[in-house]
C-alpha cells in the first residue's frame, strides 16, 4: 500500500511539473515571442532552407507558409490566396504564350541564318548572341529565352572546336537584363507591379530603366565581360566530348552463350555491370535502344558502351564472343549512325535528386543513358547510381519520338540537337499578331495583364498552336507554388510589422544619408538575397520593406519598388540565384566560383547605371520625368 502511495504521488507532482513548464512556455510565449519574432525565425529558417537546397524551393515556401497559418500569422482563410494573385496567373500565362510563339516557329524565324552570318570572332559572337537574347526575354520568359538560344550558342561553339564557355554565361546574363524592360520579362517585375499600393506599373513601366541597364550590361558584357570568364577547355563535338567511341564495342552472342533464349531485362547489363546496349543487329536489321523484353538469339550482334574492364567481365560472366571494333564491320551501326542526343537537367526537372535506376528510363521512355556530364567533365561513377543535379548533362540514346517524351516529361531541354523550326508565315503572322493585342491591351490599360495574356494562352490553344497538355507542360508548376505559398508569408511580413522594423533598422544604420543611399542599401541587401534564393521569393520579401521604408521617410515607394525589381533580377554572384544560371553550368563547364568574376563588376555598374535612372526617372515623388 505504501508503494501504491508513493508512486500515486510521484505522478502528481511530475503532472503538476509538467504543467508549471507548459505554464512557463505560454507565459514566455506572450512575453517575448511576439508575432515579428516568430515570424522572422520563420523567415531564417526558410532562407536557411533555400540555401541548402536539400528541399526544393516550392515544398520549403509551403512549409513556411503552413507553418505561419498553423501559429495564427495568416489566416486561415487566405493562406491559398496567393495562387489567385494576378502576379502568379500571368506568370503561368506568359509561359504557355512562350511555348505558343516556340512552336509557331516566330522566334526562331527571327534568329534564321545566324549560324552563317555571325562571324568567328568571339566579341561578335557574345554581342550579337546576348543582345538577342536581351530582346527576346524582354517579351517572354527570360528562362524560355535561353532555352532557346543555348542550342546555337553550343552549336557555334563547336563547328569553330571552341569551348561554349565564352558564349554560353554572358547569354544567361543577358537573359536576366532583358527581363528587366517590361512586366512580362521575368516574375520579380510582375510582383513588384502588383505590389504598388495605389495603381499597379504598367507594362512599359519598367522599359525606361530596364532598356538603360540592359543597353550597358550587354556593353559590358561584350567587350569586357566574357574575357574574364575562365575558358574551361571542352570538346567540339558531342561524341568526343563524351568520348563514346572509345567505349564502344560489338558483342556477338554465341550459340553456347549463357544468354541466349533470354530477354535482354535478365542480363541487367546496364545496371550491375554499367554496359548501355546501344543497338542490337539481327539478320541485318539494326535495332536502336532495344526493348528489354527483346529476346537474344544465336548471331546477335550487341553495340554496347561499356570500358574495357567492365567489358571484360561481360565478357568473362555471359559467354559473348568480342567481335571487335565497330568501323571494322560492314553493314553495321557507327557512331555517327546512333540516335544520341545531349540534354541538361534543369532546376525543376523530376530527375532532380534521382537515379537513372529510380526513373528507370530504359522501361519507361525507352532511353539509354550513356553518359553523365557534370561541370564540363564526364562522370565515371556507376551510372545507375548517379543522382542528377541541376546543370547535368546527360548523353541519351534512343528513338526520337522517345526522346520528344521524356523531354517533355521530365523537364530537360535539348541542347546541340535542337533543329531550326522555320513555321509557316500564316502561323507566324498569327503568333505574333495574338502576342501583339496581348501587350497593346495590357499596355494601354484596356484590361489587366492577366486578363490579357490568359486570353492569349487561351486564344493560342483554340487556334491551334498548342495542345492543351502543352499548355499546361510548359507552367513551371514549383515556381507557380513558391509564389502562390511566398505571397501570404509576404503580407504577413507587413501586417505584423516586420517591414516596419527592418525599414527604421535601415534608417538607423545610414542616418541622415542622402536618398540615393538608402535605395543603393536596399538594392544591395535585395541583389544579396536573389544570389542565394529564388528572385521571386527575394522581391516577395523585399516589397514590403520598399514600401515601409518610403512610408518612414514620406515618399511614394516607386523608386523603391523599382530598386528592388532591379535588384531581385541581378543575381549575377552564384549559380543557384536563377534558373539561367543554372542551366548553363553543367554545358559551359563552370565552376561555382566562375560567376562572380564577371557578375561582381556587372553587379556594381547595374547599381551605378540603376540608382540615377530610377531616381531622375521616378523621384521622391513617384512620377516619371
Amino acid at each position: 500500500m505504501t508503494k501504491q502511495v508513493t508512486l500515486l504521488a510521484s505522478l502528481v507532482a511530475t503532472l503538476a511539473l509538467l504543467l508549471s513548464m507548459v505554464r512557463g512556455v505560454i507565459i514566455f510565449w506572450h512575453c517575448f515571442l511576439t508575432e515579428q519574432v516568430i515570424l522572422f525565425t520563420i523567415l531564417i529558417v526558410t532562407l536557411v532552407l533555400f540555401v541548402h537546397g536539400r528541399w526544393r524551393y516550392d515544398l520549403v515556401a509551403l512549409l513556411a507558409l503552413l507553418s505561419a497559418t498553423l501559429i495564427g500569422l495568416v489566416p486561415a482563410k487566405n493562406a491559398f490566396t496567393g495562387l489567385g494573385h494576378p502576379a502568379v496567373v500571368t506568370v503561368a500565362a506568359v509561359l504557355v504564350v512562350t511555348r505558343a510563339l516556340i512552336n509557331s516557329g516566330a522566334v526562331d524565324m527571327i534568329t534564321r541564318g545566324l549560324l552563317s552570318k555571325i562571324g568567328n570572332q568571339t566579341i561578335i559572337q557574345v554581342g550579337v548572341l546576348t543582345g538577342l537574347v536581351a530582346v527576346t526575354s524582354s517579351i517572354m520568359n527570360n528562362v524560355g529565352a535561353l532555352a532557346l538560344f543555348m542550342p546555337i550558342a553550343i552549336q557555334i561553339a563547336r563547328k569553330r572546336s571552341k569551348s561554349p564557355s565564352a558564349l554560353l554565361m554572358p547569354i544567361a546574363f543577358g537573359s536576366l537584363l532583358g527581363g528587366l524592360i517590361t512586366e512580362i520579362g521575368t516574375p520579380p517585375n510582375l510582383i513588384i507591379a502588383t505590389s504598388r499600393p495605389d495603381e499597379p506599373f504598367k507594362m512599359f513601366d519598367f522599359l525606361p530603366v530596364g532598356l538603360g541597364i540592359s543597353a550597358i550590361g550587354v556593353v559590358y558584357i561584350t567587350l569586357v565581360g566574357w574575357r574574364l570568364i575562365p575558358q574551361r577547355q571542352g570538346e567540339a563535338a558531342k561524341d568526343e566530348m563524351f568520348h563514346i567511341k572509345d567505349y564502344t564495342t560489338e558483342l556477338r552472342v554465341t550459340p553456347g552463350s549463357a544468354v541466349v533464349n533470354k530477354p535482354l531485362s535478365e542480363l541487367k547489363l546496364s545496371e550491375e555491370n554499367e554496359v548501355v546496349v546501344i543497338a542490337l543487329i539481327r539478320d541485318g536489321q539494326r535495332i536502336l535502344a532495344p526493348s528489354s523484353y527483346e529476346v537474344l538469339q544465336p548471331e546477335d550482334i550487341l553495340i554496347v558502351e561499356a570500358d574495357s574492364k567492365t567489358l571484360e567481365e561481360v565478357v568473362k560472366a555471359s559467354g559473348l564472343e568480342l567481335v571487335g571494333n565497330k568501323k571494322s564491320q560492314k553493314n553495321q551501326v557507327g557512331v555517327e549512325d546512333i540516335n544520341v542526343t545531349e540534354v541538361i537537367v534543369t532546376a525543376n526537372s523530376p530527375l532532380r535528386g534521382k537515379t537513372a535506376r529510380n526513373v528507370d528510363l530504359r522501361g519507361r521512355y525507352g532511353m539509354n543513358l550513356v553518359a553523365v556530364s557534370r561541370e564540363g567533365e564526364r562522370l565515371v561513377k556507376r551510372l545507375g547510381s548517379i543522382r542528377f543535379r541541376p546543370g547535368d548533362v546527360l548523353l541519351l540514346q534512343g528513338r526520337p519520338e522517345s526522346m520528344q517524351n521524356l523531354m517533355t516529361n521530365l523537364g530537360c531541354l535539348p541542347l546541340a540537337e535542337r533543329g531550326v523550326r522555320l513555321g509557316q508565315p500564316q502561323r507566324v503572322a498569327q503568333a505574333f499578331g495574338i502576342f501583339g493585342i496581348a501587350i497593346a491591351a495590357a499596355a494601354t490599360g484596356w484590361v489587366p495583364v492577366q486578363i490579357s495574356f490568359v486570353t492569349a494562352a487561351v486564344v493560342m490553344v483554340l487556334t491551334g498552336m498548342l495542345s492543351l497538355r502543352e499548355a499546361y507542360d510548359s507552367i513551371n508548376w514549383p515556381v507557380i507554388i513558391l509564389l502562390g505559398a511566398m505571397i501570404p508569408v509576404g503580407r504577413a511580413l507587413e501586417t505584423t510589422g516586420g517591414a516596419a522594423t527592418i525599414a527604421d533598422f535601415l534608417l538607423g544604420i545610414s542616418g541622415q544619408m542622402p536618398l540615393a543611399v538608402l535605395l543603393a542599401v536596399l538594392m544591395m541587401v535585395t541583389m544579396v538575397l536573389s544570389n542565394i534564393v529564388n528572385n521571386a521569393a527575394a522581391a516577395i520579401l523585399m516589397a514590403p520593406i520598399a514600401i515601409s521604408l518610403s512610408s518612414e521617410l514620406g515618399i511614394t515607394p516607386d523608386s523603391f519598388l523599382m530598386g528592388v525589381a532591379v535588384g531581385a533580377s541581378s543575381a549575377f554572384l552564384t549559380p543557384i540565384g536563377h534558373q539561367s544560371n543554372t542551366l548553363v553550368l553543367g554545358p559551359g563547364g563552370y565552376r561555382f566560383g566562375d560567376y562572380w568574376k564577371m557578375g561582381l563588376p556587372l553587379t556594381i555598374l547595374v547599381l551605378l547605371v540603376s540608382i540615377p535612372l530610377i531616381l531622375s526617372i521616378w523621384g521622391p515623388n513617384g512620377t516619371q520625368t
